[in-house]
């Protein structure tokens, strides 16, 4: 049974540094926790990935994998800060003639210091691969463009000789328009009507009253309707994109939402695990240094006992 510290004799192991704090028992704890961490991790993800199926009515559901999700990372902060304080508590040195209080509060703060520098240290770690990713990513993305703009002006001279680029091709399309029937190709035809698409659904959704009627021209001529016939037909054919593109910026909307809502939740149960990490690092560090008071150094149970001579009368 454990002794509470101001009963215990100050013996020779006892320490009389004039500071309170051992880093190398905070240190240690922090390494222990870190491992521990990431053996927990990886075990989580394997998992994970274990329970997803790519199969739609198979595996795990995605609230399933949430909640499974924050409840592993709450056990691993609870164990890793668990075994680091306790190994902050057990291994810091010993200190003589302070009250029990005192002791307590120490080994909190070793528990708590080892749990921060865990937690530093592998805050740093993701950082960096993060960063690594994201470096790799900008550099493939450096070489595309390089390759792009190698190959610029090799095809500058095709593409001037074809005409002006997208973004200008509805205003070169409105400025040679005729109103007079023109056989034009299929594909010139399909350019120049996904041309005034774009730009009306861009500009409002409203469809401008010429280039309504350039369209029912255009339709007319190819289907052999009346331009009545055709102006309908256009007007039903861009309601429904403009239908489309409506929803899907509602889709749009709603999966940033979501996004959103998810990354909200995600960082506050992250942060009631790393609080709960800190909790249990402070309490298992008490707990570790009482078992190390408890320990009585050998070197003195092994001392020689001086016996005083008794006086002879």
């Amino acid at each position: 049974m454990n002794r509470p510290s101001e009963h215990l004799p100050a013996t020779a192991d006892a320490s009389s540094h004039p500071t309170g704090v051992s880093w190398a028992a905070i240190f240690a704890g922090a390494a222990a926790a870190a491992a521990l961490s990431l053996i927990l991790l990886l075990l989580g993800f394997g998992l994970g990935f274990s329970a997803v199926s790519p199969w739609a009515g198979n595996g795990i559901s995605a609230k399933g994998l949430g909640i499974s999700s924050i409840l592993w990372l709450a056990l691993t902060q609870i164990l890793a800060a668990g075994l680091g304080g306790y190994i902050a508590g057990r291994l810091r040195v010993k200190w003589a003639n302070l009250h029990g209080d005192e002791v307590y509060f120490r080994d909190t703060a070793h528990g708590f210091l080892a749990w921060a520098v865990a937690t530093l240290v592998t805050a740093t770690l993701v950082v960096g691969s993060v960063s690594s990713v994201i470096g790799g990513g900008v550099q493939a993305g450096a070489q595309v463009a390089s390759a792009a703009a190698g190959a610029a002006p090799r095809g500058a001279g095709p593409a001037a000789a074809q005409g002006a680029p997208d973004d200008y091709g509805y205003f070169v399309d409105s400025l040679l328009r005729d109103d007079r029937p023109v056989a034009v190709s299929e594909d010139a035809a399909r350019g120049t009507v996904s041309r005034i698409f774009v730009r009306s659904l861009s500009n409002g959704g409203q469809l401008l009253p010429e280039d309504r009627r350039y369209l029912a021209q255009v339709v007319a001529q190819r289907t052999n309707l009346s331009q009545a016939q055709a102006e309908q037909r256009v007007d039903e054919v861009f309601a429904k994109t403009q239908q489309a593109v409506n929803e899907a910026k509602q889709a749009a909307r709603e999966a940033a939402d979501s996004a959103a809502k998810l990354a909200a939740w995600s960082s506050l149960w992250m942060f009631i695990a790393l609080l709960c990490g800190a909790f249990f690092a402070s309490l298992a560090a008490t707990f570790g240094g009482r078992r190390r008071d408890a320990v009585i150094s050998l070197e003195t149970d092994l001392q020689p006992r001086t016996v005083a001579p008794t006086p002879v009368h």
